[in-house]
């Protein structure tokens, strides 16, 4: 059973909606028991660093995570906000994220940006991406749906099976193990966001990339 994590925060309906459109049945719970029986995890989320742990810590739910992602090697995606929570910190909080993967998450940087582009970043952006589980069946660079001010950076290239460009090219996507995380919102991503969480959902391997 896939558990779609409700901390609060994030489009959870419409995630569970896709993956219904995929043939896919999942569950919206913050409830332990109902986390313990998932056989795989997503993690969405909008909004605010540290608002997002907070509201995981306050809902009790850190300590189940840690022990279905760590201990039992259950497959977790991550999704925007929920994604960012899975490195070690972010630029946009002073408190810690989940520290499951060797990463952190960067506010974009304008010197960098030769056209002014706007933060955030909203809109649809080609994804060019890595022979990952995640992508099989789409093209070399399908189109995904952005809304975010910040980005991961990797301590390992190894970690990153996508990316794209805001001002310059960013990692916009990780695997870890059995950890996956996206900046872009595929359930906003029509015909690919589909795709990608239909991958997701049916995966032999729960393993790609960097260990």
């Amino acid at each position: 059973m896939i558990v779609i994590i409700d901390y609060g925060l994030g489009n959870l309906g419409s995630i569970r909606n896709m993956l219904a459109r995929a043939g896919i049945q999942a569950a919206i719970s913050d409830n332990p028991d109902v986390i313990h029986a998932a056989s795989r995890l997503i993690l969405p989320g909008v909004g605010h660093f540290r608002f997002g742990m907070k509201s995981l810590q306050e809902r009790g739910l850190v300590r189940v995570l840690n022990e279905k992602v760590l201990e039992e090697h259950v497959p977790v995606l991550g999704i925007c906000l929920g994604a960012q929570l899975l490195g070690r910190r972010s630029d946009e909080g002073d408190c810690p994220g989940l520290n499951w993967v060797p990463m952190e998450t960067v506010r974009f940087n304008r010197s960098q940006m030769q056209h002014c582009e706007k933060i955030p970043h909203m809109g649809w952006a080609l994804t060019r991406h890595s022979e990952c589980v995640l992508f099989q069946g789409m093209d070399e660079s399908p189109r995904f749906y952005y809304v975010h001010a910040y980005h991961f950076c990797c301590d390992d290239p190894l970690m990153v099976i996508c990316t794209a460009v805001h001002g310059y090219r960013f990692e916009s996507g990780i695997a870890y193990q059995n950890i996956f995380g996206v900046q872009f919102h595929p359930e906003k991503s029509h015909t690919y966001g589909l795709q990608l969480l239909k991958n997701f959902a049916t995966m032999e391997s729960s393993r790609c990339a960097a260990s």
